[in-house]
């Protein structure tokens, strides 16, 4: 098969979550260890930090990486989901896989996976651990996909684990109060095995602690151990108890030679070592432009507030969603003064725009609705004066259709 012919193959017979939801999950882990057998364990052929949370957890696999990078390690790194190119999940020293080993992985392995009806995450998983071992990476920074109890990745034994905080996102899976969500969070916590927590709540807390004390784990609430604030090339007021749990991270990691240098100049270095995109990502100037992947009430919460703290006459907001969240705790994120441009991401879950306009006007939100996300931002833009500000969010799959 072809590059395309694999890609093909892979997103139409492999059941994927982007695409289908829950009806994609495995709520189990008997497959992707049988898998990892199939492939002769490779996650044990190196180590690895395992990272959780809801919100904060992709920029901060992404800032591990650059500083490791930096301290001069090899270094791989495991994501989702992507933007653009499936390959932006696996990368090593932030160069993304090569599609001869993307190929090569589906042709030898395309027949097992058929027989034992795997599901895209645990081929990617499997794909990801395989091409690590190859590379013989000194560390690979692990990014759980969903919860962290019952997630694919959650065969690894890490050297660290980190989660970043606790948030409502896909509450019909992992439960519908925090201290539910916390403790498919805590899954990822393994016996002796430090965990750093980077946001300290009221709620989670109590949560983390009992589940450290019954693995004997120690467990590291950043904040109290981390007065320094760090500047990163991520902009964003809240990347900041991002890089507090990032470098509690590393304190706790042993064996690695990781000096103060190397984390002033890997926190801002990040995009450049590790091609990330999508976190308060600026795509113009005047007026200026916006995108940022948060899609839950905490995390646009976050990027609201962040969006209040820049200079502008008017705000535009491109916005579209997917059709399983809580449309209420979302748009009651929003700026009622703001001029809206509804949309739709290009994906079968994505929320249809007749249903989410009339939502939005429901919550006071005024605007237009378009029939795709580039003509939404089209309209912005045409309607946006040069000191305006027009932000494009919602979803991930809104911002991969504009980065």
């Amino acid at each position: 098969m072809t590059y395309k012919e694999t890609l093909d193959w892979m997103f139409t017979q492999l059941p994927m979550y982007q695409l289908k939801g829950k009806a994609a999950l495995n709520h189990k882990l008997e497959n992707i260890r049988d898998f990892s057998r199939h492939l002769g364990d490779p996650h044990e052929n190196f180590k690895s930090i395992h990272v959780a949370g809801t919100n904060g957890k992709g920029s901060s696999c992404h800032m591990l990486a650059a500083i490791l990078k930096e301290a001069g390690y090899k270094v791989g790194l495991y994501t989702s989901p992507h933007l653009k190119d499936f390959r932006e999940r696996i990368k090593v020293n932030g160069e993304v896989i090569s599609t001869m080993a993307v190929k090569s992985f589906i042709k030898h392995h395309k027949s097992y996976l058929e027989h034992n009806k795997l599901s895209f995450f645990e081929m990617t998983v499997g794909m990801a651990f395989h091409y690590f071992s190859q590379e013989k990476v000194d560390i690979a920074i692990i990014e759980v996909g969903l919860g962290g109890r019952l997630d694919s990745t959650n065969i690894i034994t890490p050297e660290v684990s980190l989660i970043t905080n606790i948030g409502f996102d896909h509450t019909h899976i992992l439960g519908n109060t925090l201290e539910k969500i916390a403790f498919e969070k805590a899954g990822i916590i393994k016996k002796n095995i430090p965990a750093v927590i980077s946001e300290r709540q009221i709620e989670t807390t109590p949560v983390f602690l009992e589940v450290a004390a019954a693995r004997q784990a120690k467990l590291v609430f950043a904040e109290e151990v981390v007065k320094q604030a760090y500047q990163t090339d991520l902009l964003g007021a809240y990347q900041q108890k991002n890089s507090k749990g990032v470098v509690a991270t590393l304190n706790e990691l042993k064996n690695f030679h990781i000096t103060a240098k190397h984390i002033k100049n890997g926190l801002q270095r990040i995009v450049e070592h590790t091609g990330l995109l999508g976190r308060w990502q600026q795509l113009q100037r005047s007026p200026t432009v916006v995108c940022d992947t948060a899609h839950n009430p905490q995390g646009i919460q976050m990027v609201m507030h962040q969006i209040s703290l820049q200079p502008f006459e008017n705000l535009h907001i491109v916005l579209g969603l997917v059709d399983d969240k809580k449309l209420d705790a979302i748009l009651s994120c929003f700026p009622k003064e703001a001029r809206y441009y509804f949309v739709t991401p290009n994906i079968p879950r994505g929320l249809a725009v007749d249903k989410l306009e009339k939502e939005a006007v429901e919550h006071g939100l005024i605007g237009k609705s378009y029939t795709s996300v580039g003509r939404g931002l089209r309209a912005a833009l045409t309607r946006a004066a040069v000191n305006d500000f027009v932000f494009v969010g919602g979803s991930t799959f809104v911002v991969a259709e504009v980065v």
